[in-house]
């Protein structure tokens, strides 16, 4: 497969193209149903300046046929805001994980120049072809109680002021948008593992310093000194190097370390 341009008498493999149209050549890993097992699918697809994987996607549903001539089904992925907000769209691209929306053909094709490989992340259960299911994830976030208890949807009057230092310590664990990509090039998440991920401990310090959300601070700290909390990880700190949004995940890793510590001295003497 190249995508170096393509001379033809008439249209591509797929149905698409010109004569001296660039092609991108692209293999999706492709799972019918939660319990089918996978295989490899080619596309070749017309460049276009600019496009992403999910201008990619889009081009192959709209005529879903292999290089080989074989009419196949669109492949199923996971979108909505389009501007790696919403995390939706995270798949393994080219062996790394990240955002379908943001991830430039252009920037890739630089890197591999044979071409694309899409692949839906390893540590979810398949749904199908590209989407995976990420409830672990928020049982994760379930556990540590990553919210804002609140007494009732009234107006409840302004809450206490966080000072500008605290802000801009707690503004980049914010930006957390639940996409999986630390979880995925974490090794100590997996299915043979209780540990709650990366993403969690994070979401945890985060509302442990919130002037309100820290009345429930014993009990994210009872989780995370607990099974599957902070001992479990292995600090390989391969989660900080996939995040797409830059979060200090080891910081937070460090701060939960000498947390909990201080957490289980207080159980222990009482305190």
């Amino acid at each position: 497969m190249s995508t170096n341009d393509h001379h033809h008498d008439g249209h591509g493999g797929n149905g698409h193209g010109h004569s001296n149209e660039r092609m991108v050549s692209v293999r999706v890993l492709r799972q019918e149903n939660p319990h089918s097992g996978s295989h490899w699918e080619s596309f070749e697809v017309p460049y276009e300046h600019g496009m992403n994987i999910t201008t990619v996607l889009l081009r192959i549903a709209a005529n879903p046929v292999t290089t080989d001539h074989h009419e196949t089904t669109p492949i199923a992925y996971d979108s909505c805001c389009l501007e790696e907000v919403c995390g939706a769209c995270t798949m393994v691209i080219n062996d790394r994980v990240r955002q379908g929306c943001s991830a430039l053909v252009e920037n890739l094709l630089k890197d591999s120049p044979e071409g694309i490989t899409l692949q839906p992340m390893t540590k979810f259960p398949v749904v199908r072809d590209l989407l995976v299911n990420r409830k672990p994830m928020f049982e994760s976030l379930k556990k540590i109680k990553a919210w804002v208890h609140v007494d009732g949807y009234y107006d409840l009057g302004g809450g206490p002021r966080i000072s500008q230092k605290e802000q801009e310590k707690a503004y980049p664990l914010s930006c957390c948008m639940t996409c999986g990509c630390c979880v995925e090039a974490c090794p100590q998440f997996n299915d043979h593992s209780a540990f709650i991920g990366p993403a969690a401990i994070s979401q945890a310090v985060l509302f442990n310093a919130h002037p309100t959300a820290k009345v429930d601070r014993d009990d994210r700290l009872a989780v995370l000194s607990g099974a599957g909390g902070i001992t479990d990880c292995g600090n390989s700190q391969n989660c900080v190097k996939v995040c797409p949004k830059g979060i200090p995940l080891t910081d937070s890793i460090a701060q939960t370390g000498r947390d909990t510590t201080i957490y289980k001295f207080r159980q222990w003497f009482g305190r």
